[in-house]
């Protein structure tokens, strides 16, 4: 077969494949699927990026800082600050220059952030301490509402009782702003498990659910200060529900707006953990060698104990002081006592039976000691410590007895 053959069969075998293939490729579909992968980084390191695309869109400047160090300059443009971040560092010099920033024409917007205590007389948020503005819960709200029923209301029969059916309120969950020239309501989703009160009628006007007050505003000086409940509202997941993007439009609307955030990133620590992990793992791995290293012993080594100097009585030495230090003196001497009677009852039968008297005087004759000397000898003892003059001299007389047997 040559090179032209090979190439017609080839062809023919592609074209035999097309032809076959002809009625899949009529039942092939195209369609297009979209893959949600998440917010982007960006979002999730900013909870109000919405927030601020949705107010530049709207022809409004926003600027972002993460400190109080500059506050926005009033003489040129109206300014908005939102503190929509914690505040539990800011100082009470921080709250003065805040609120002197806003009484010479600053526009303040700030989150509620602690409960007021009743029995401290104060919440812990500097700034609604200072301006005399109190937060609740709700629900406590409720229950006081219902004590002061019970305290005040009378039970009272009524003659006859109408049939009369209250107005039921559109969406009590959601805070509803009245404006000027409107006659509907705007409706916010504020959280409704917190109240704003305003015991000394500071505020020129406010925001209400059904049950609680959740934004308050005061002329302050030359400037303006707004009180919210919660700023979830104006966060990526809930900014575009109800008429939350538009109140934060309508609070800032002819002015700058700059927010005050913390925004999160990751630590140097983190980006690493994340990119190099191995490699932090090997550090940590050097360190803790290091570490040991350094907390080894140096210094000379002790030269090794020459074998001439291990003799038998160096052992027997060692041996006697371990038995001392573990079985103590009066141990070790009623081991030669009994040593002593065992061999003596080897060397004359019948030695246990005698009484202890006779015992004394055979010992006596046999190793030719006085019978006091042995009686002392081998009568128990007390348990009481001997001094090392006295336990040596027992040692050695019982020792002197038990050879002579």
């Amino acid at each position: 077969m040559n090179r032209r053959t090979g190439m017609l069969i080839g062809a023919i075998v592609l074209v035999c494949v097309a032809i076959a293939s002809a009625p899949l490729l009529n039942r092939i579909e195209h369609y297009e699927e979209v893959v949600d992968q998440g917010a982007s980084p960006e979002v999730r390191a900013n909870p109000y990026l919405a927030a601020e695309t949705f107010l530049r869109q709207r022809g409004v400047s926003v600027n972002v800082t993460q400190a109080l160090n500059h506050l926005p300059d009033t003489r040129q443009q109206t300014q908005t600050l939102m503190l929509l971040d914690t505040r539990e560092k800011m100082t009470p010099a921080d709250v003065t220059r805040l609120l002197s920033w806003t009484r010479a024409g600053g526009r303040l917007l700030f989150v509620a952030e602690q409960l007021w205590d009743e029995k401290k007389g104060r919440s812990g948020d500097l700034l609604l301490d200072q301006l005399q503005i109190h937060q609740f819960l709700t629900r406590d709200l409720r229950e006081q509402d219902r004590r002061r029923e019970r305290e005040q209301i009378k039970p009272v029969i009524p003659l006859s009782t109408p049939d009369i059916e209250a107005p039921k309120t559109p969406w009590p969950e959601l805070t509803r702003l009245y404006v000027q020239n409107e006659n509907d309501p705007a409706y916010m989703s504020f959280d409704p498990a917190f109240h704003l009160d305003d015991p000394q009628d500071h505020a020129q006007s406010w925001a209400n659910s059904a049950d609680a007050t959740h934004l308050l505003q005061m002329v302050y000086g030359n400037g303006l200060i707004t009180i919210l409940t919660d700023a979830d509202l104006w966060k990526t997941r809930a900014i575009g529900k109800y008429d939350n993007a538009w109140l934060l439009w309508y609070l800032s609307q002819d002015s700058d707006v700059t927010f005050l955030l913390r925004t999160d990133h990751d630590d140097l620590f983190g980006l690493l953990w994340k990119y190099f992990p191995q490699a932090l793992l090997a550090l940590a791995l050097c360190l803790g060698a290091g570490l040991w290293h350094a907390g080894m012993r140096h210094g000379p080594l002790q030269p090794e104990p020459s074998r001439a100097r291990r003799q038998l009585s160096e052992h027997l030495r060692a041996s006697a002081d371990f038995l001392l230090r573990r079985r103590g003196q009066h141990a070790l001497l009623r081991s030669l006592q009994q040593d002593i009677l065992r061999r003596a009852r080897q060397r004359h039968p019948g030695f246990e039976a005698l009484p202890v008297t006779e015992q004394w005087q055979l010992l006596a004759r046999i190793t030719r000691q006085p019978t006091r000397h042995i009686g002392q000898a081998l009568r128990p003892r007390l348990e009481e410590r001997l001094s090392s003059t006295e336990f040596t001299r027992q040692v050695a007389y019982l020792q002197t007895l038990r050879n002579a047997l």
